[in-house]
């Protein structure tokens, strides 16, 4: 495994492995679940989409961190900094099994994301590509202290894809982090 590892109290933040594809397959395959990261797709699908956050991780240092509930050992999602190219800047993006969604496994998880990627990272801001509809990953994106920037394209393939930038610098979740503290 490539890649650092992060722990918070119930999770463990760290790059994808191959025990972790099952789970991965069964979020892409779940309409709901995938509804705002690709849509439902077949296991070979979701196959490459895993391998290449995997190799994002190797070839660049930065990719989505498999969620992990330490009591359990269970894959709860991914989320972590991702930078494709072309995109419209350094993002924190999540995506989360059906069953950990709504326990605040995100807010936990990408609160260490960001801490990460400001802190090791080295970033200046951090932004978050929410289709308009997504009122969850909304409401996650106002609860980090990020705020609505309007709408943004994304590069081929996904230059059709309606998606409104949300954001915020690490001065913002500096002053926000003591400010909640």
């Amino acid at each position: 495994m490539i890649g650092p590892v992060i722990e918070t109290a119930r999770l463990t933040l760290r790059p994808p492995a191959m025990e972790d594809f099952p789970r991965w397959a069964e979020m892409m395959a779940d309409p709901e679940a995938s509804k705002f990261i690709g849509g439902p797709m077949p296991a070979e699908t979701a196959w490459r989409g895993f391998m290449t956050m995997a190799g994002a991780w190797s070839l660049t240092g930065v990719g989505m961190f498999s969620l992990i509930e330490r009591e359990t050992g269970r894959w709860l999602g991914r989320i972590g900094p991702w930078t494709p190219l072309g995109w419209p800047g350094t993002e924190v993006g999540w995506g989360l099994h059906a069953d950990a969604q709504g326990r605040g496994y995100g807010l936990e998880a990408a609160t260490a994301a960001i801490d990460y990627a400001f802190d090791t990272l080295g970033w200046t801001g951090v932004i978050h590509c929410i289709d308009p509809d997504n009122t969850p990953s909304q409401r996650l994106a106002e609860r980090l202290g990020s705020r609505n920037l309007g709408p943004t394209k994304l590069p081929p393939p996904f230059d059709a894809v309606r998606v409104d930038l949300w954001g915020q610098s690490r001065d913002e979740w500096r002053a926000r982090s003591r400010a909640s503290a």
